[in-house]
């Protein structure tokens, strides 16, 4: 497998910012990494090696950002404004920095799957439901999607744009529909240990998507399905194989 290691200053952070690529071939994922994690995180819990036939046979590809967690929503010690200022600002990493980096590297056009468990869940949903342009598809495992549980009940417009249970209720522009209905979207938790939180905005993400008529596949794994990495090892590389044989990667 071709393992590569970049680096490069974000202007949008001011910081350099490192990824790993994992592949040389096939539809570009962005993981996102779960709480506090980091670049490395994804290859040290075994997801990579959970999905290598997809990457070695040149289905996907696999890039793995360092986070900001730390710094917004999961630094108390900031204000709420503050801390999704912060997110906002990884928000323009991303979209700016790094998927232009990557197309240009790869020399891609097309749109990406996004995914992550746990934190990256909640970064992969928000990351799709922002940008539906440059993501068509998302795999979001075990995620929190309500900003209130990071920052208490809050007032203010920047928390509001990444709480995804809020403003999906409030997106009525025809073009993020259109795009919502034409993508991918795939919400997974347990029902197990440490998922109270995730069944909970699990089923307020299906509720506004159903009443939106945006289509979405909610998967509801067992009571012995726990928040922990053995179990997502078992659902992305499950995930991808329904994408790849549905036709749709």
């Amino acid at each position: 497998m071709n393992i590569e290691q970049h680096s490069y200053y974000s202007h949008a952070l001011g910081r350099d910012m490192t990824f790993k690529r994992y592949g040389h071939f096939g539809k570009p994922i962005i993981v996102f990494p779960s709480s506090g994690g980091s670049y490395y995180e994804y290859e040290d819990f075994g997801m990579i090696d959970a999905i290598r036939w997809y990457i070695d046979n040149g289905i996907v590809q696999v890039f793995t950002p360092d986070s900001v967690d730390n710094e917004a929503f999961l630094c108390n010690w900031k204000s709420a404004h503050d801390r999704a200022w912060m997110a906002n600002q990884y928000d323009q990493y991303i979209v700016h920095e790094l998927v232009g980096f990557i197309r240009h590297y790869i020399q891609y056009d097309g749109p990406f799957i996004s995914t992550g468990c746990s934190m990256g869940a909640y970064h992969s949903l928000n990351f799709h439901l922002r940008h539906p342009d440059l993501f068509d598809t998302s795999i979001s495992l075990s995620g929190v999607y309500d900003a209130r549980f990071f920052v208490g009940d809050y007032d203010d417009p920047l928390v509001y744009e990444n709480s995804p249970v809020d403003y999906i209720w409030n997106q009525n522009d025809p073009w993020f529909i259109d795009h919502y209905r034409n993508g991918n979207f795939i919400i997974c938790t347990g029902l197990g240990r440490w998922e109270e939180i995730t069944i909970r905005d699990t089923k307020k993400m299906d509720e506004a998507f159903r009443f939106k008529q945006i289509p979405a596949w909610i998967d509801y794994w067992g009571y012995d399905v726990d928040h922990d990495w053995p179990w997502w090892r078992q659902q992305m590389p499950y995930f991808l194989n329904a994408l790849r044989e549905s036709g749709k990667l």
